[in-house]
């Protein structure tokens, strides 16, 4: 990625299209809203786009000449053309001068300049984003892309954040305070306005979320690390990690989670569906022929290591018997020799 388009990028999306042009635009067209208010009330109900307000002021100007005034290039649909004229005709509203005409015109003509410098900027950061880094793109989006691009401060660098980085980045201030009063850490940081992840449900946005910052994460390294000078783009990685994160999302949804579609290099589809493998428990079976059955030569010797055995523990018996009967007999012998002592001692006295 070359500077110039690193600094422009980053001006564009921190200073002129993510927070002045919107800014700018919101305000300018609240000061028209509340100036034709006064006069033509039911204008805002009929006109919900921002840039078709803006002309039908600057064609129309008094509500007096919205009857013989031709909307046909500014609606497509013939209906809101008839009823916006006809809300013209018996509206509440009152009577403005020339001047206040001329202010409101004014009004609408920087609402329309700046609404087509925004259209202008988006299709810049569009292609850049396309020619520097397609298979992020392809995940999250131009501006979400951008965005995460200008907060790393280049694709090398966030080529370089593991997964768990790329997900929370652009959220440090929450991560840092939820680690310092021991509470939960985020789930999602500037990945969050992917469209991906608006498609889940509150509950699964963490786990979606994570799926799409691994796949984001390989996404940026290829972007990063492949050759530039080639005249092909491979964009095989970005769709193939689109898919799977759908299949994700259909899988916590209560769907089948198959990837339904494989794209090769070009683009484009090379199968529709992919077998998938459904696991069937086994039947349990009595097997006769896993049984080992024992000879006779087999039992017999069997029998006598058993006697054996018995043998043995009787003889241990005997052993232990004799032992206590010599033991008792010295103190038998004892026994006599004090007694015949008794006997001679009476037999003296």
């Amino acid at each position: 990625m070359d500077g110039t388009f690193q600094v422009s990028m980053h001006f564009i999306l921190n200073h002129g299209y993510n927070f002045e042009c919107i800014h700018s635009v919101n305000s300018l067209l609240s000061s028209t809203l509340l100036s034709i208010t006064n006069y033509l009330i039911e204008m805002q109900a009929i006109v919900n786009d921002n840039a078709s307000y803006s002309k039908v002021v600057l064609a129309a100007g008094f509500r007096t000449n919205f009857k013989s005034t031709d909307f046909s290039a500014i609606f497509e649909d013939e209906t809101t053309e008839k009823s916006l004229k006809e809300a013209a005709e018996v509206s509440m509203g009152t009577e403005i001068a020339d001047m206040d005409i001329i202010n409101i015109q004014a009004l609408a003509e920087q609402v329309l300049s700046m609404t087509e410098y925004r259209i202008q900027l988006f299709e810049y950061l569009k292609n850049r984003m396309n020619a520097i880094a397609p298979n992020l793109t392809i995940l999250v989006g131009e501006l979400v892309g951008a965005r995460l691009i200008s907060h790393a401060g280049s694709l090398m660098n966030l080529a370089k954040q593991p997964a768990s980085t790329v997900q929370i980045l652009g959220a440090e201030k929450a991560l840092f305070r939820a680690l310092k009063t021991k509470h939960d850490t985020p789930k999602y940081g500037l990945i969050y306005h992917a469209s991906l992840i608006g498609q889940a449900a509150p509950k699964n946005k963490g786990k979606i979320s994570r799926v799409l910052a691994a796949k984001a994460s390989l996404a940026t390294r290829v972007d990063a690390l492949s050759d530039e000078t080639a005249g092909h783009v491979d964009t095989t990685i970005g769709y193939e990690g689109r898919a799977k994160v759908e299949a994700r999302l259909r899988q916590l949804e209560g769907g089948s989670g198959a990837i339904v579609s494989s794209i090769n290099r070009n683009g484009s589809l090379t199968a529709k569906k992919t077998s998938s493998y459904t696991p069937t428990a086994a039947k349990p079976a009595y097997n006769d022929a896993n049984d080992m059955v024992l000879d006779k030569e087999g039992s017999d010797d069997a029998e006598k290591k058993d006697k054996k055995k018995k043998d043995k523990k009787k003889k241990d018996k005997k052993r232990k018997a004799e032992e206590v009967e010599e033991d008792e007999e010295p103190a038998e012998k004892k026994a006599k020799k004090e007694s015949k002592k008794k006997k001679k001692k009476k037999s003296s006295d």
